[in-house]
């Protein structure tokens, strides 16, 4: 049950009688009803309010629920002066009379913000037949139905669009107890308001609706002890909205845990007989350099190899070694190496096309953008398609891993997803990777370490990725046997995660 539900519980059992004992002692609310119309009588007399019209009698076909003996269904207007404000338009003015409308009421209280202004002869106007006074309940009648407020007056205001319940006596009404009815019955009254593109509720129905009305020393008990549980269910409501972070935030918190595990070495046991990281990064090493011998990808200036020495790691650049340990976030296994991704992949950016370089489908080639990327896995809907002859030079490779390297929203620079299918190009403001152990940085690009080192210690968001950045990312690398392994288990854990 949430706290809303509680709360109208609490109502509900409040107005059917059910939430404290009757007295026997309590003089009934039949006499209190005959009190109440004899002091009407005398205000209609002094012409303090006006005689209205009979009101119908109750037909036992309208009473939704059984009460106790000693109090009565009765309508609205038996029991109070119920009125309204203005329903026209007055001129607006920067500085005068606060006017009140239904966007003012909120959560029992008069918001004032975006409050509208006018004149004091139109507020006089506007008084002579809604005056507001202080203990009298507004209800919004248009629009957002109900909010009540009841009134603490410490300032003059008019009302426009809203209701206005005034008591006959101060003796006689309980003001508490006919806020905590309207509060209940809001609900109803939503339902079978009247209205097409904005509901509203009429004065005359108002005045007809059904209260269900306690001796009057009842009214009181019953407006004491909500009183006494409504804090309680304030404190279950803020629980609850705790608890609902907390359920919103643990399935995130749990996978940024499951991949920082990952990528220390963390989530599953070493295997001695697996050939160790070193061994395959030099074997990548080898084929980078014989690709670059023949002309098919360009040497990196920058480019750096990593190694350990003596427990220790270096980076080792044109002649110069240099020891990198200060710069190493944290220990990873003995079988692992750390490596930049640019030593161990090839990174290229998207391609600029345009308006004219578009092409129908069948004669074109697919362009994966941002938009394509979706929950870590590549969605091939939406897909625009260019002319062969501007695509040629970027065609991309099954298994390449797709990158958002810019976008208009911070925090989606960085997804990525492996691309399973081939004959495609990708946009600008794209990059890709693409190394022997694709699957394995895919989920390293996923995780915490890889955007602390592009954003800054505990970013979650970054401007974006060039290739250069790409390229110079510290990276621990496991043996591919591991990769495999390591990648297996994320997916699985992931998949509970999401049943979660």
């Amino acid at each position: 049950m949430t706290a809303t539900e509680l709360k109208n519980a609490i109502l509900q059992y409040a107005i059917q009688g059910k939430l404290v004992p009757q007295n026997p002692d309590d003089e009934p609310a039949s006499v209190l009803l005959e009190k109440i119309r004899k002091e009407r009588q005398a205000l209609v007399k002094v012409g303090k309010i006006k005689q209205d019209k009979p009101i119908k009698p109750i037909s036992s076909e309208e009473i939704p629920f059984e009460i106790p003996e000693s109090w009565e269904w009765v309508r609205l207007e038996n029991c109070l002066d119920v009125r309204d404000g203005t329903h026209d338009t007055p001129k607006y003015v920067k500085q005068g009379i606060p006017l009140i409308t239904s966007k003012n009421l909120d959560n029992g209280y008069l918001d004032l913000k975006n409050i509208q202004y006018i004149s004091e002869a139109d507020h006089d106007a506007i008084s002579s037949r809604s005056f507001v006074g202080d203990g009298d309940i507004l209800f919004a009648m248009i629009g957002s139905i109900g909010n009540p407020v009841i009134v603490k007056k410490t300032f003059d205001f008019s009302i426009k669009n809203v209701a206005l319940f005034k008591k006959i006596s101060n003796k006689l009404n309980n003001m508490e107890y006919i806020f905590y009815f309207l509060a209940f019955a809001q609900r109803e009254m939503k339902k079978i308001a009247s209205g097409g593109v904005q509901s509203f509720v009429s004065l005359t129905f108002l005045r007809n609706y059904l209260v269900p009305l306690p001796p009057l020393a009842e009214q009181k008990r019953i407006v004491k002890r909500i009183e006494e549980l409504l804090p309680l269910v304030n404190e279950y409501d803020k629980a609850e909205k705790e608890l609902t972070a907390l359920d919103n935030e643990f399935p995130e918190k749990l996978k940024k845990s499951v991949l920082q595990a990952a990528v220390q070495g963390k989530l599953l046991p070493q295997n001695p007989n697996d050939e160790p990281a070193s061994a395959l990064v030099e074997r990548i090493r080898v084929e980078r350099e014989k690709i670059i011998h023949d002309g098919k990808i360009k040497h990196n200036k920058n480019e750096s190899v990593i190694f350990r020495r003596d427990n220790s790691y270096y980076e080792k650049r044109g002649g110069t070694e240099t020891c990198i340990d200060d710069e190493l976030p944290f220990e990873i296994p003995e079988n692992w190496t750390w490596v930049k991704l640019g030593s161990i992949g090839i990174t290229n950016i998207g391609l600029t096309y345009s308006p004219a370089d578009v092409s129908h489908r069948e004669n074109g080639v697919p362009v994966l953008r941002s938009n394509n990327i979706k929950n870590g896995k590549i969605n091939y809907d939406n897909l625009v398609y260019v002319n062969t002859s501007v695509s040629k030079k970027l065609m991309v490779k099954q298994g390449d891993i797709l990158i958002c390297a810019r976008n208009g929203s911070r925090s989606l620079v960085g997804k990525s997803a492996i691309i399973e299918e081939e004959q495609m190009t990708f946009g600008a403001f794209m990059a890709i990777y693409r190394s022997i152990c694709n699957t394995y940085v895919q989920q390293f690009l996923n995780s915490q370490l890889f955007r602390e080192q592009l954003g800054g210690v505990n970013t979650t968001t970054i401007n974006q990725i060039t290739q250069e950045m790409l390229r110079m990312t510290m990276c621990p690398i496991p043996p591919l046997a591991e990769q495999k392994r390591i990648v297996l288990k994320i997916e699985k854990i992931l998949a509970a995660i999401q049943i979660i």
